[in-house]
């Protein structure tokens, strides 16, 4: 049976946001017809622990737009998405949170723009003082870092609320790997892009599922899975140092020889290791996430299972 086309695919992941659920289908659902044209929303269950699952099915009954994918746990939002991604049947995606700090008011500016011929509609955040100052400035280093480490520059401030054109979506489709960055393979994609800015609002309800260390964790993933700089940095680093003992060696050989015998210090010798082994581990680690990867791409699991599949 052919698939049924709609204009507008929208991808929603939920991971225990029951306090948010009602709240979000009230507001985007008017915004959605007052567009006037043909939506689904695909709500992604990514394994919620609460009653995120019989809040989904409940507004179904009322809204026949709803479809539901149900995984069969937590595989995480980037996993979501993926599912998001490949079970949709519009002829353009948005990608949005379920807390309402990315407006679904927006969704009719990205429509005109993608009316005018672009094939990605970027939502950029102008304004994050909702955030805390630390996670403001972390996210500020997080896109310097990468930019620098990366021939492929991520657009700064920049979630994955966007509009991607039915070209770009069967464009990710074919991207293979398992252990997924989706702001990456967004950027990757490439395509005609527009920007929209907006100012951040609060969330409404709920608390954020992202941990420091989720967020640490998923900058390091971001980071290896589009640059092999931090590789070749242990190489220069190692070339420095080095280039470093070797001066020194010369240094202590004349010094030696035109002031005699120099005992060597106990404090300077336990520097010189101390820094040496942290160094050492420091390029093993780097080298051990690296190999991360290709363990986690050899053994080919599936990036998401499904459970049900609630039309």
């Amino acid at each position: 049976m052919q698939k049924k086309v709609v204009d507008i695919s929208i991808v929603v992941p939920f991971y225990n946001e029951s306090e948010s659920v009602d709240t979000f289908f009230k507001t985007l659902i008017p915004i959605l017809k007052h567009i006037k044209l043909s939506f689904e929303i695909l709500c992604i269950n990514d394994g919620s622990k609460d009653n995120t699952l019989d809040l989904l099915v409940h507004n179904k009954k009322k809204y026949s737009q709803i479809k539901i994918i149900d995984l069969s746990r937590n595989f995480g939002k980037d996993a979501a998405l993926t599912a998001g991604i490949d079970f949709c049947d519009g002829n353009c995606l948005i990608p949005i949170d379920c807390d309402l700090q990315d407006s679904p008011d927006l969704i009719a500016d990205m429509i005109k723009k993608w009316k005018e011929g672009f094939e990605v509609v970027l939502a950029k955040r102008i304004d994050r003082s909702q955030d805390t100052i630390f996670k403001r400035i972390t996210a500020e280093w997080f896109y310097k870092v990468h930019n620098w480490l990366s021939d492929l520059k991520l657009p700064e401030n920049v979630g994955d609320f966007r509009l991607m054109d039915r070209k770009v979506v069967n464009a990710l489709k074919n991207f293979p790997e398992r252990k997924r960055f989706m702001k990456g393979l967004f950027a990757f994609a490439g395509f005609k892009t527009a920007v929209i800015e907006y100012k951040r609002p609060k969330r409404f309800k709920g608390v954020s599922k992202w941990s420091y260390v989720k967020l640490w964790n998923y900058a390091v993933d971001g980071i290896t899975s589009f640059s092999v700089f931090p590789l070749k940095l242990s190489i220069y680093f190692g070339l420095l140092i080095t280039f470093l003992s070797f001066c020194k060696g010369i240094w202590i050989f004349f010094r030696v020889l035109l002031c005699g015998i120099d005992v060597p210090g106990y404090a300077s010798q336990m520097i010189a290791m101390l820094f040496l082994g942290g160094v050492q581990l420091i390029s093993l680690g780097i080298i051990g996430e690296y190999v991360g990867r290709i363990y986690d791409e050899s053994k080919q699991r599936p990036i998401y299972i499904v459970r049900d599949v609630i039309k």
